[in-house]
């Protein structure tokens, strides 16, 4: 009788869906994968995301996003292919961080990969007038990376 009522209670865990979902944002030759966290009233950046800390950029698996031609992103050469996205949040400025390791949980270990960084640009915040109440993460015509949550808003220049 036991097996039967924990069989059952794992079954129905399993087939809850997550509360951050999984979220795919394509433009032409830029296509990101995030979870997408909600902000439930709460204060984000300073208060769950600490700033000068790192952070995934996203809820659940660290944020992948793939490059379809090779690209300068904020500055710096990046090669075609499909990257880990992290960022270190501050009050006035950005730090946004492309690595190689794929199929990071959180930006827990990444101390230990730190040294794959491919690119690490660092962009102003702007603040927006009305929060978005989920994360945002998309490539606005491929011009730019746009990462906006809560009342913060990031951007990073794409040349191709």
């Amino acid at each position: 009788m036991f097996l039967a009522l924990f069989t059952v209670a794992a079954y129905a865990q399993e087939k809850k869906a997550p509360q951050s979902p999984t979220v795919t944002h394509e433009s032409a030759n830029v296509s990101v994968t995030y979870g997408q966290p909600s902000k439930k009233g709460r204060v984000i950046f300073g208060g769950l995301e600490k700033y000068g800390k790192v952070w995934r950029t996203g809820a659940n698996n660290a944020t992948e996003i793939t490059f379809r031609k090779d690209v300068n992103f904020g500055g710096t050469p990046v090669k075609a292919g499909t990257y880990t996205l992290y960022s270190i949040p501050n009050e006035t400025e950005w730090t946004v961080i492309l690595n190689t390791e794929m199929k990071q949980w959180g930006a827990f270990g990444y101390e230990k990969i730190k040294d794959k960084n491919v690119a690490e640009v660092k962009v102003p915040v702007t603040k927006l007038s009305t929060p978005e109440e989920k994360l945002i993460i998309k490539s606005n015509d491929d011009k730019e990376l746009i990462i906006s949550w809560d009342d913060v808003r990031v951007s990073v220049p794409l040349k191709w």
